[in-house]
């Protein structure tokens, strides 16, 4: 019941990902959005997601980690009726940017909480298995879900869907949940805010880029907001006696390795269901519910290795199950890079259950990794970092597929850069992984003194 209770938030922001996606075309037709539209559609949700999880994780440190994540489920909520109430598009992603707030503040509160309720560490790997089981599983209905509530009540009821979710977990969260106590930590407001300018000129870069042009002003400005609020934001961390992020994370080569891998992660498997939504819809003439029946099985295959990673990161420990799946997952994406308009929908989505059945495995073992590196001291700044890497990794994902799908007319070029693109992000991960985590009778000790 803890699990579950503490999944509820990641369960809601998942269907909430995979079932969008499966609604783009009739968000298009009944709003009237472009295609650069429907990438903020997605990106706008990620956006404030991505830049704020570290400010969640502080938050989670000063309030308590309990009360942070029901405040987020709250947030969730309220931005949920409200994209579900939106009359246009750009009321609908300024809802999107509010659902990101509050999933930012319940992400990391939630790993935080998880990591408090067992102290025994090949128990709280199991913990951490069966949790990103229920969350795959989650992303396995959210497709499924979202085709069948598009076709029979329309894409406004796959917001509605929220709001009964939130307030169930806002419920089962008083009665279930452990309270730890809070620490006095600074929240460091200017950090934040370095974060926030540097995502967001930058999504607004890569999105608007191939629509007003890479070298009109409004772009070239927004790429050096971004390079000039990333700069600063590197200078104000080094030189603060108490960063936002412990500098002593960032020591541990493990930790490192472990965000790595979730921002590559993420980065493929969100522009590959970004990418093959529209390529089912457009190309093939496919409608929500069948996209949605197409998607499953890739997020089932996710779901069975996640359960499958536990088993192994408890026995054998996380580097086995991360090289596995991150090589598995530059074989998929590599795969899928000979795909094009005229191949068959069901080789293509054989490819995607392929590779979320690989990264699906590494799953698991990267959140291991990066908690254990944290241990109970800095549970809720570990959890936010892993979270943010992820969301910036989706973001940059369905920017970057938008980009390449707004750029090529052909879908087999099309899907060669992207697949390209993705199955290199892997690749990347899988060195960073095979130099810096070692097997488990040689792992560094976790992080655990204040």
């Amino acid at each position: 019941m803890l699990l579950f209770t503490l999944a509820i938030g990641f369960v809601m922001a998942m269907i909430d990902v995979t079932a969008v996606n499966t609604a783009l075309s009739h968000i298009a037709a009944d709003l009237q959005v472009p295609l650069d539209g429907l990438v903020w559609v997605v990106d706008g949700y990620t956006l404030t997601f991505a830049a704020l999880l570290l400010a969640g994780g502080g938050l989670a440190d000063r309030l308590g980690p309990k009360q942070t994540y029901q405040g987020g489920l709250a947030v969730f909520v309220l931005g949920s009726a409200l994209c579900a109430l939106a009359p246009s598009g750009a009321a609908l992603v300024w809802a999107r940017l509010l659902q990101g707030c509050g999933a930012a503040l319940f992400m990391p509160s939630s790993l935080a909480l998880l990591t408090h309720a067992e102290d025994d560490e090949r128990r709280r790997a199991k913990m951490f298995g069966v949790w990103a089981a229920i969350v795959s599983a989650a992303a396995t209905i959210g497709p499924l879900a979202g085709g069948v509530l598009v076709e029979t009540f329309g894409w406004r009821s796959i917001f509605w869907m929220n709001v009964p979710l939130g307030v169930l977990g806002i419920a089962l969260a008083q009665a279930r949940a452990p309270a730890p106590a809070p620490h006095d930590r600074p929240l460091g407001i200017v950090t934040h805010f370095y974060g926030v300018a540097a995502l967001g000129a930058l999504a607004f870069a890569l999105i608007e880029g191939p629509v007003l042009g890479w070298t009109s002003l409004p772009v070239a400005a927004a790429l050096a907001g971004a390079v000039l609020a990333a700069v600063l934001l590197v200078q104000r961390e080094r030189a603060s006696a108490q960063p936002v992020l412990p500098r002593a994370l960032y020591a541990l080569p493990p930790f490192r390795a472990g965000v790595l891998t979730g921002l590559a992660i993420n980065f493929g498997s969100f522009g590959h269901l970004f990418v093959v939504s529209l390529l089912l819809q457009q190309a093939h003439g496919i409608g929500a519910l069948g996209t949605g029946l197409a998607i499953l099985p890739m997020t089932a295959a996710a779901g069975v290795s996640n359960v499958l990673s536990g088993r192994v990161i408890a026995a054998r420990g996380a580097r086995l199950p991360l090289l596995v799946g991150m090589g598995g997952g530059a074989l998929a994406a590599f795969l899928l890079m000979q795909a094009g308009g005229a191949t068959p929908p069901w080789l293509v989505v054989a490819g995607g259950t392929l590779m979320f059945l690989a990264i699906g495995f590494a799953i698991p073992a990267m959140t291991s990794t990066v908690m254990q590196a944290g241990g109970k001291a800095h549970a809720s700044a570990a959890g936010a970092a892993l979270n943010a890497n992820r969301q910036v990794g989706a973001l940059l994902g369905v920017a970057a597929a938008g980009t390449v799908l707004h750029a090529v007319e052909a879908w087999e070029l099309r899907l060669t850069i992207a697949y390209a693109a993705f199955a290199i992000g892997y690749a990347i991960a899988w060195l960073a992984v095979f130099h810096n985590v070692q097997p488990a009778r040689a792992a560094a000790p976790a992080l655990v003194t204040e």
